[in-house]
């Protein structure tokens, strides 16, 4: 007969009586349940997750206090260990709604109050069990008739068969339900030591104590503070950890470290209670298949301590195991995370499916999975990808090993489905990285039977569509044309067997063809409508394509590029000759800075503020700077290189070149004018020879005899082609010569005063 802890401990007392336990046969754990209930053992341990409160919105089972027993379980007849038998006691919680007006309801309440009285109450009720090194959490599966019950009296009790304990060890027991609707009830209890159980003979830590008892002639001290393990069977076993052929000897004068697993929102807590001080050793690794072991984290710490680790690093297969740092110490192992569903999901959050050419893949996931793959042929225009079962079939996948799929080619728009008790987790399509990007092509499925009879079919959204049918498919409409790219040779066989075989089709041509189609009656509709504008309104559309011209120009405008002109105003007849110059640039169209037109900027800046300025500008817009040279521009160069800048005064209030010799001067001195600036004389007025040979770092071109380059270098990369530029040079030179000549006139006969009208005086 098992006996009740309380009972025990009271019998025990100060002079401890002598009492037998009953025992319990093999390593297997079991669950029983008073009359009138149903129970079951959830198979393996689970994650002990309380969670917090929720209401109940009907009556629910819930458990209202426990009661605990001790047994043996034996392995022989003198190889026992203690065990706890624990027994929840159940209640209902909660009330059913009743109808308060029968003559309202009448009739009609009876299905519903048939239906009451056949209903169950289904519970699960979480055991969790702490006795050191052990920690462990059950599921029991409880299950009642409504009509059995009433609110609040206790509906009977299930026992679970059991957790195994070390002698004189403190244990720690909870019980709640899942979810969880009331406070879990808990206590903590001393196991009694070898002196007050009839267990000397059976258990061989307390014959291997009383032996030693009698070779000392005295006693050997508290088991609780000083316990000696002496283990020579097969295996020794502690907490899940066995060493087969070893003889094991350890006396625990360091109490393992106890670990608990608790969760706290996304973070799950490892909690080590350990004391002071003392040194021990965790390590983190995947159980993975076939017993091997993948180590992910191992530390050397000291307790107690916390270990947080984030929940996207759970696994089902995580395990941990942690040690006293000593010789020869006890390992505990424990592996939490195998039934909770949240470790499942970061298992195939993780999984990656891989292409191992030419033909294999291999699922790599860090634990073992249950689930099936097949091949499914996924569309360009989107949509699900549709499953090739048949004529293919479904294999069970083994993670992390060769797999070989049945195909003779590979295609991007084969995709692997893999799925888990009939639920789709992951699909990838591995050739689109190898072959590119997914196909407009069609899938023929040929299904072969007896006697040779074959039946081809295309696979669309829709199904299976036959090719010579009058369906309003795209398949159907071109079924002909299929078939003869088939036999043609035009299609790639994907798999072929006695069953059937599966073929790629392209449908690009077909595409084409009709695009282009739609292309030819756009066009045509625009060439019509067009000429009928042309024919109706005559004058109108005159007016439109001048306006349409003028827009055109101006946009080039906006977009023309920027040249700045330099030049020293030797007289009269050379600035009219450069104003000439910049009006004549300005229809090509250039946008010409010139200080001739900004005379008021200029007195208002400063001719070196305003050159800074429009400079600065000019560049960053990708212009060019334009270095006029004439006699007196010369004379300028000259003396900066030879006596360095002149005093503040000498020249014109307007003189921007001799200004400018400040700036322009060290971009050519450091190799800076390539690109930048252009040079330009007019050959009547200036011998080559007469330019500085600084300024020949870049192209110094003669005007108008050298117009074309000079335009080309202006423009740019956007310069118009060799017919173009000679066009445009002449009308330049044409615009010139007027200038030219009067610059070429004796002294006598030239014209006094400059043509600039009020336009010119104050344009930008």
């Amino acid at each position: 007969m098992p006996v009740p802890w309380f009972l025990l401990s009271l019998a025990l007392g100060p002079s401890p009586m002598v009492f037998s336990l009953e025992r319990i046969v093999g390593p297997q754990n079991a669950a029983r349940c008073s009359p009138g209930l149903s129970c079951h053992l959830r198979e393996g341990d689970m994650l002990c997750m309380p969670g917090s409160i929720v209401s109940a919105l009907e009556p629910v089972l819930v458990p209202t206090h426990l009661q605990t027993e001790l047994v043996l379980r034996c392995h022989q007849e003198t190889d026992c260990d203690l065990c706890v038998s624990v027994a929840v006691h159940l209640a209902v919680h909660g009330h059913w709604e009743e109808p308060g007006d029968k003559e309202q309801f009448g009739r009609a309440t009876d299905p519903e109050l048939e239906e009451h009285k056949n209903a169950s109450l289904q519970a699960h009720v979480v055991l969790s069990f702490q006795a050191y090194p052990t920690s462990r959490c059950v599921l029991l599966e409880v299950q009642v008739l409504a009509a059995l019950l009433q609110p609040g009296q206790p509906v009977g009790s299930v026992v679970f068969d059991c957790f195994e304990a070390a002698l004189g060890a403190e244990v720690r027991i909870w019980s709640y339900t899942q979810p969880r609707y009331q406070k879990e009830l808990n206590f903590t209890q001393q196991l009694p030591d070898c002196s007050g159980l009839e267990v000397r003979d059976s258990i061989q830590s307390c014959s291997e104590r009383r032996e030693r008892k009698r070779e000392t002639g005295g006693e050997t001290g508290n088991i609780n503070s000083h316990m000696c393990f002496n283990q020579a069977s097969p295996g020794f076993r502690t907490s899940n950890l066995s060493i087969p052929g070893q003889r094991f000897i350890h006396c625990a004068t360091t109490a393992l470290p106890w670990l608990n697993v608790s969760t706290d929102g996304e973070d799950v807590h490892l909690l080590l209670d350990v004391s002071e001080e003392q040194h021990f050793g965790i390590s983190l690794y995947w159980n993975q298949t076939q017993g091997s072991k993948t180590h992910r984290w191992h530390r050397n710490l000291t307790g107690p301590q916390t270990i947080t680790l984030n929940h996207t690093d759970l696994v089902s297969c995580l395990c941990i195991q942690v040690w006293p740092l000593e010789p020869d110490s006890v390992r505990t192992s424990i592996c939490p995370f195998k039934s909770d569903h949240r470790a499942r999901r970061n298992v195939w959050r993780a999984a990656q499916l891989q292409l191992l050419p030419p033909r294999g893949w291999r699922l790599n996931a860090p634990c073992s999975l249950p689930a099936e793959a097949t091949l499914c042929w996924q569309a360009p225009s989107g949509g699900p990808c549709q499953p090739l079962v048949p004529p293919l079939y479904r294999e069970n996948v083994t993670v992390n090993k060769y797999l070989e799929f049945p195909l003779l080619k590979g295609h991007p728009n084969l995709c692997v489905q893999v799925s888990s008790w009939e639920k789709l987790e992951l699909q990838e399509c591995l050739w689109s990285d190898l072959l590119g990007p997914l196909k407009d092509d069609i899938l023929l499925v040929e299904t072969r039977g007896p006697q040779d009879n074959s039946s081809l079919c295309a696979l669309e959204p829709s199904g299976c569509t036959p090719l010579l049918s009058r369906a309003s498919t795209r398949a159907a409409r071109l079924g002909k044309q299929l078939l003869q790219d088939l036999k043609s040779g035009q299609c790639m066989k994907l798999w072929d067997d006695d069953q059937g075989a599966l073929w790629a089709c392209p449908m690009d041509k077909y595409i084409h063809q009709r695009w282009a189609l739609v292309w030819l009656a756009c066009l045509l509709f625009v060439a019509v409508l067009f000429l009928l504008l042309l024919l109706l309104k005559k004058d109108h559309v005159k007016g439109w394509l001048r306006l349409l011209k003028e827009d055109v120009r101006s946009g080039a405008v906006l977009r023309a590029r920027a040249a700045l002109l330099l030049y020293s105003a030797d007289d009269a007849g050379f600035e009219r000759l450069v104003g000439a110059l910049a009006s004549a640039l300005c229809q090509l169209p250039l946008r010409v800075v010139v200080d001739l037109w900004s005379r008021r900027e200029v007195s208002a800046q400063g001719p070196l503020a305003w050159f800074h300025a429009q400079r600065l500008q000019t560049l960053q817009e990708g212009g060019m700077v334009v270095l006029l040279f004439s006699p007196g521009a010369v004379a300028l160069c000259r003396e900066w290189l030879q006596d360095g800048a002149p005093p503040p005064g000498e020249h014109s209030p307007h003189d921007a070149f001799a200004a400018s010799l400040s700036c322009v001067l060290p971009d050519f001195l450091q190799g800076r004018a390539l690109g930048r600036y252009v040079g330009a004389y007019f050959d009547s007025l200036l011998c080559p020879d007469a330019v500085p040979a600084l300024f020949r770092a870049g192209p110094v071109l003669a005007l108008p005899s050298q117009l074309p380059d000079f335009l080309r270098a202006l423009q740019g990369p956007d310069a118009p082609g060799p017919w173009r530029l000679a066009d445009m040079a002449e009308q330049v030179s044409q615009a010139l010569q007027p200038a030219l000549d009067s610059c070429l006139r004796p002294p006598g006969t030239e014209e006094t005063g400059l043509e600039m009208g009020p336009e010119l005086e104050n344009r930008t």
